[in-house]
């Protein structure tokens, strides 16, 4: 059991001034949140080059870098593995992401979402030689990667590059904890195998295990535990997690989850069968299982906001509100609808859920576009 776990914050999900552009981001909120959360004693940011079309890193370079002293906070950082086309293409990227920050140093670099077939391009551009010697010239403190796939791709990875990466960061949450998917309690097991620290993501799964139906919330209060802390709680409990990061976009959320960590209490057995037997009767409600990332919107030539339908659908089988069709209305009213889709499958090689998303997109025309007829 882990009992100095470090809460991360996650600079991916920010509050928007404008709900259609991810770069839109309060930076009045953004600087509230920073202020709060590092008056709290935490000092540990998460971004990447490809979170909030950049504007994560231009936000904590004005929010954090610009007003604290460096040695006060630490920054981990990602190389969109998906643009790499070259060699080269690992410093240029790195070199955009610092120039963003106003720092000259990551405390982590992560080479992001390796997957099947994301590894093949880090491989190409010589990306795990990239980091080795980013961290021998002192660019980065500590590195390794941020990873998306099955235990069997991981095991090979850390085979062959085990050495020389200090950290993976990995989704993982009671939901997924035995998922076949996303094979989190395998991919953890690797990592604590090879003596690997884990960066945990995805701990409240995009927001997935807060909002759920009302005799599941009633089961969590009645065990003393709210659905944050129940998550935040399990998500830190292994032995080799280091920091698990929770991507907030308030105050309000930033209070709530600043309060689990002081101080940190992991799960007992009790507590953790408990919260694995709920995990059971949520699978069982949840649809799509998405983590709304938002990766897709990226990929997706159309710009059908997939998450965001896909979010729809899961609270329509969770709940069945009339509203949430009103919702889908206004929402494809100004934006392609779910009926749009080419079947391209540019989004699903991104897809950290591994989902099938043209086939997902039918499921929410039948529910939102069909019914009526």
């Amino acid at each position: 059991m882990s009992d100095n776990v470090i809460f991360g914050f996650g600079a991916m999900r920010l509050d928007l001034e404008d709900e259609n552009n991810p770069s839109s981001i309060n930076f009045d909120d953004f600087t509230e949140m920073i202020d709060y959360y590092m008056n709290q004693g935490f000092n540990y940011f998460d971004t990447s080059y490809a979170y909030h079309e950049g504007a994560s890193e231009e936000g904590l370079k004005l929010g954090l870098v610009e007003r604290y002293p460096r040695e006060s906070f630490k920054i981990a950082d990602k190389i969109p593995t998906w643009l790499l086309k070259s060699e080269e293409d690992n410093e240029k990227y790195v070199n955009i992401m610092l120039e963003r920050l106003g720092i000259d140093y990551f405390d982590l670099l992560l080479i992001h979402n390796i997957n099947e077939a994301f590894f093949k391009i880090a491989e190409n551009c010589k990306s795990f030689d990239y980091i080795k010697k980013a961290k021998e010239e002192g660019v980065a403190c500590k590195i390794g990667i941020s990873y998306h796939d099955k235990s069997k791709l991981l095991k090979e990875i850390l085979e062959k590059y085990g050495d020389i990466i200090d950290v993976v960061q990995l989704q993982l949450n009671y939901l997924d904890w035995e998922s076949n998917l996303t094979e989190s309690r395998k991919n953890y097991e690797i990592c604590e195998k090879y003596g690997i620290d884990v960066v945990v993501m995805e701990p409240i799964k995009g927001g997935t295990l807060f909002n759920l139906p009302d005799n599941i919330k009633e089961k969590f209060k009645n065990n003393n535990m709210s659905l944050v802390e129940a998550a935040l709680r399990f998500a830190g409990s292994p032995k080799n997690v280091k920091v698990v990061l929770s991507g907030m976009g308030n105050i309000e959320q930033m209070k709530e989850n600043c309060e689990v960590f002081k101080p940190f209490k992991p799960l007992n057995e009790e507590e953790s069968r408990f919260v694995l037997e709920i995990s059971n009767e949520i699978k069982e409600l949840i649809a799509i299982d998405c983590s709304y990332c938002g990766y897709c919107l990226k990929e997706c030539p159309i710009g059908i906001p997939i998450p965001d339908y896909f979010e729809l659908y899961n609270s329509e089988k969770m709940f069945s509100l009339p509203s949430l069709h009103a919702i889908y209305g206004t929402t494809s009213a100004t934006n392609p609808p779910a009926s749009e889709c080419s079947e391209c499958e540019s989004c699903m090689e991104i897809c950290t859920q591994k989902l099938n998303i043209p086939d997902l997109l039918k499921d929410v025309v039948d529910c939102f576009e069909n019914s009526g007829k």
